[in-house]
């Protein structure tokens, strides 16, 4: 009887051991009250800020946390991009520096709360905006719709999220407080069903937090439920308009901003985007005095290392560094931004509410210049060809990215012109290992000149992938050779060019491994160079890549990610976790070839040095002068000064390949104009897909000063435009832009967004007229 009664002793002591460790920490409350977010049932203002932990090694996720607790930050915002977690379909990857639960722990410990978006689109200038590349392999995939080849597999992504980090819901001891569904849906399209199945999936997945969507203040009534929390997203001097647009739709609840942008990305060839204090601090004022909560994209941007940099559409390569002049920069420093709103935070926290210090800065090392020394040419190293009639898209041959290498068989005669349907995205011409000249999808060059041959010779085309475009229509982003591939010699009919063989050249760590190296040599083309360098210390360095070309880099098995000659940036911040006291190993794939085989490590980055002489492919605007003497307007009238999408619908349908928008007068009654965002719709109001456009002419933009490109209206991105001068030239109105649409369309009107804003003068435009025409005004388009 007193064994039994020991043995239940003892059983019952361990059921007690067992359940207190099983139990989940001490549990809060979180909601959304009728005029504020409650936490524990008392108000809470949410001041987030957006943090990607793949763009920050595992090694400095703390340190990175810390930096945003220190500033003020009372939350964090975690993007999931659905390709970095199953980039192979069916074969899901948490681990490493794939383990999100990890980092909300983390976040957790550090006294943060965590906001998800898990997509399954995200675009965040990463490939594809995070869709995976294996979509593409099915031509009759409609991306981000019902169609069940889209959304069975993105609802399995859900439901698998929900399986790894419904546990750090705050209904079950963890910090995650809400969950997004999709990403700034509005601008893509309208179905609500759509959200609607998303927004099930996640329930399915077992979260059950407040589920919301995000959108820029015109795109929130396009897929709107109301069965999702609205928030709305917005740049300097858009807060007070932005949410009286969103207090239409969320009529009660506490008012939030989705994502709030500092500054901007960048992109190659273009100068580093910056953005001034003063406008931010007074957004984020006003925000806290009225508590309306907040995300800060970016807090801390870091570095999309790999290949996972995206691109702008129609295209145009984003940098791998994704620094976006954050508060915290990309190695972790505490900035100007950061001192600032620091400040101003500890004006507005919580009763009680205290902020911890920032954390030490990681050391910092400069190498020695140091040589390369081995080269492995890409045409010396490559693998087993698979044989096609015709070339195609490297997708179609099961490959994910990296470059690819196409070769046929050109006949001896005479001189002639290649040309390509498209090319995604660079291509190398040559014939019998000697350059020919460059195809580039950015100016939509996909012709060459060849010269004449006494034998037959072995034409290559040497395709370089760069990152998938992530956002719009143009996420459909297969890359490599668009057949026909055509000859046309002398002045005889094209041929189209048959019987190809395929190298398929992926990157990847089993290519780089069975690489063979010989000593370097000057004029070797593209190929992979090998060195190495010794530390005594590890720390974060800054690698000056200026006299090479365009290619990748890895150091230690570590791929840092691009560089290109062309700038922006000229140096790839490589951290001191990667690094090792002793020997290091540093692998270059140049596709130019360098000016000097050699690299050095700085202290500081250099991220502004712009260098478009170096570009093979500059930008051109046609010439002449615009006529459009004898077309009719496809429609004229007046915007208004509302910062939403506006559109200017045709009296009747029209069809034409030159687009213009032509700007009579600002609502201001100054003589600048400017316009973030130009689509072109069908009969459904359906946007159409900017794949093949370009813009043409403008008559005047502020390249320099504001960075108000013209192609700022391609973008996607409402906080980009594009603005006339204005400066010391002001160019009076009219103001024209003129868009080449790739081919003869079908259009039914033009949609137009205002740039946002509380500047003294915006230049939105007042009056206008807009042509379609089936030649170009009078101008002159410039040479393929």
């Amino acid at each position: 009887m007193r064994s039994s009664a020991l043995l239940f002793a003892l059983l019952l002591s361990l059921f007690i051991v067992s359940s207190a460790q099983a139990a989940p920490a001490a549990k809060h409350t979180f909601a959304i009250g009728e005029q504020e977010f409650l936490l524990d049932g008392k108000p809470f203002v949410i001041r987030c800020g957006e943090i990607h932990f793949p763009r920050v090694p595992r090694e400095y996720w703390r340190n990175r946390l810390q930096l945003c607790h220190a500033m003020g930050l009372n939350t964090i915002c975690v993007y999931l991009f659905w390709n970095f977690h199953e980039w192979e379909e069916g074969r899901f990857d948490w681990s490493g520096q794939a383990d999100v639960a990890e980092f909300c722990r983390l976040a957790q410990e550090e006294g943060l709360w965590v906001i998800l978006r898990p997509g399954p689109y995200s675009c965040a200038e990463w490939e594809m905006g995070g869709l995976p590349w294996w979509l593409l392999k099915n031509d009759r995939i409609n991306l981000r719709t019902k169609d069940p080849l889209f959304l069975t597999p993105a609802t399995r992504f859900l439901k698998e999220v929900g399986r790894v980090l419904g546990p750090q819901q705050i209904t079950q001891g963890g910090p995650l407080l809400m969950v997004q569904v999709e990403n700034e849906y509005g601008s893509y399209g309208k179905d609500a069903g759509y959200m609607g199945a998303l927004r099930q999936a996640l329930l399915d997945g077992g979260f059950n937090v407040p589920l919301f969507a995000c959108n820029p203040g015109g795109a929130i009534g396009s897929g709107y439920r109301e069965d999702l929390f609205q928030v709305v997203n917005f740049g300097a001097g858009g807060a007070q308009k932005s949410f009286e647009t969103l207090r239409k739709f969320q009529k009660t609840g506490p008012l939030m901003n989705g994502e709030y942008y500092p500054a901007w990305f960048d992109m190659w060839g273009r100068k580093h985007r910056t953005g001034g204090i003063a406008p931010i601090l007074a957004d984020l004022d006003f925000m806290l005095k009225h508590r309306h909560s907040f995300s800060i994209y970016m807090a801390h941007g870091g570095t999309s290392f790999g290949l996972w940099s995206g691109a702008d559409r129609p295209f145009s390569p984003d940098t791998s560094s994704y620094d976006y002049d954050a508060p915290i920069s990309e190695a972790g420093w505490v900035t100007p931004k950061f001192t600032a709103m620091h400040d101003l935070f500890v004006k507005y926290l919580q009763p009680g509410e205290t902020l911890p210090s920032a954390p030490p800065a990681n050391p910092v090392i400069e190498i020695a210049p140091f040589a390369l020394t081995e080269t492995a040419p890409i045409t010396a190293n490559l693998p087993a060809p698979r044989a096609d009639e015709t070339p195609r898209a490297m997708e179609l041959y099961d490959q994910s990215r990296g470059c690819i290498l196409y070769r046929t068989t050109l006949p001896a005669g005479p001189a002639g012109s290649l040309e390509v349907k498209e090319v995604h995205d660079f291509a190398w011409i040559s014939l019998d290992g000697k350059p020919a000249g460059v195809m580039d999808r950015r100016s939509k060059r996909y012709r060459i000149d060849l010269p004449a041959r006494t034998a037959p010779v072995h034409l290559d085309i040497l395709v370089e992938a760069m990152g998938r475009v992530n956002f719009g229509r143009e996420v459909y982003d297969r890359k490599g050779v668009y057949a026909p591939v055509q000859f046309t010699p002398g002045n005889s009919p094209a041929i189209e060019l048959k019987g190809w063989q395929v190298f398929n050249l992926p990157l990847s760590t089993t290519e780089l491994a069975a690489l063979k190296y010989q000593p370097a040599a000057g004029g070797v083309g593209a190929a992979f160079w090998r060195g190495s360098f010794t530390v005594a210390n590890t720390g974060d360095t800054f690698l000056d890549v200026h006299s090479w070309g365009k290619g990748v880099v890895w150091v230690n098995g570590h791929c840092l990610g691009r560089f290109w000659n062309i700038g922006p940036t000229q140096t790839m911040y490589l951290p001191g976790p990667w690094l090792k006291a002793g020997r290091n190993e540093i692998v270059v794939l140049d596709l130019l070839g360098p000016k000097k085989a050699s690299i050095a490590g700085l202290a500081k980055p250099v991220l502004d040095d712009v260098h478009p002489e170096l570009d093979f492919a500059r930008r051109t605007r046609a010439t002449g002068t615009f006529n459009a003497t004898g077309v009719s307007p496809a429609a004229s009238g007046s915007f208004t000064a509302e910062v939403e999408w506006q559109v200017a619908r045709f009296s009747q349908p029209a069809k034409g390949r030159y687009l213009c928008l032509e700007a009579l007068s600002s609502i201001e009654g100054v003589p600048l104009a400017s316009v973030a965002e130009l689509d072109a719709i069908d009969s459904t109001g359906q946007s159409l897909s900017k794949a093949g456009w370009k813009i043409l002419w403008v008559d005047s933009e502020d390249s320099l000063g504001a960075g108000g490109d013209a192609e700022n209206v391609l973008d996607g991105q409402p906080a980009s435009s594009w603005q006339t001068e204005f400066g010391q030239k002001k160019p009076d109105y009219p103001h024209r832009i003129v868009i080449d649409l790739g081919e003869t369309q079908s259009v039914n009107g033009l949609r137009y967004l205002p740039r946002s804003g509380n500047f003294k003068n915006t230049g939105r435009i007042k009056d206008y007229r807009v042509y379609l025409n089936e030649t170009p005004f009078g101008l002159t388009p410039p040479a393929p």
